[in-house]
């Protein structure tokens, strides 16, 4: 399986209908009397944790990606975290992209009701849970960058062949011995 990185213009269109989004909501609720706008404080805690969650489990897969293969901690990483670890990042950048749109999308038609301390403390609750879901896109971009592999190393290259001769197996031996239990 080959998971492609996400393009820029994903996170731009999600930042754009989350900003619409928002700003619609934001109107509706004025014209209708309805409290829709604002963000509880523990959303923002949340966004937080998340980010910080994701960015860890990256920097744990990218170090194990990159470290030498005779040098590996035993750590709890395998493929399947790994993999994990990529969808997360995927899903907290496009996430926190719309999120992001929809909190500052809310701000847009409350600024000019900033005089009343509703609409002053639902500007300020979405402006920090907007730039922490700002910051939750980019650490999900980073995180992603981080799941990369780095480039296949062969059976020629020098690390390969060294980690299979400290094992006592030949290079030749280990690639028959991979052929049989591949059912080549």
């Amino acid at each position: 399986m080959k998971a492609h990185r996400t393009p820029w213009w994903q996170p731009a269109i999600g930042l754009a209908l989350g900003l619409a989004a928002g700003a619609g909501v934001a109107v509706l609720g004025e014209r209708y009397g309805l409290t829709l706008i604002g963000a509880p404080w523990f959303v923002a805690a949340l966004l937080v944790a998340i980010g910080i969650l994701v960015l860890v489990l990256a920097i744990n897969v990218h170090k194990y990606a990159t470290t030498d293969p005779r040098k590996r901690p035993r750590t709890f990483v395998n493929p399947t975290l790994a993999f994990h670890t990529l969808v997360l990042a995927k899903a907290l950048a496009l996430a926190g992209a719309a999120l992001a749109g929809w909190y500052f999308g809310q701000i847009i038609p409350s600024i000019g009701h900033m005089e009343a301390e509703f609409y002053a403390s639902a500007v300020r609750e979405c402006a920090v849970t907007g730039v922490i879901c700002l910051a939750d896109m980019i650490v999900g971009l980073v995180g992603e960058w981080l799941c990369q592999l780095p480039p296949n190393e062969g059976p020629e290259n020098p690390k390969v062949r060294d980690a299979a001769r400290e094992r006592g197996v030949t290079p030749a031996a280990a690639k028959t011995a991979e052929n049989r239990t591949c059912g080549r």
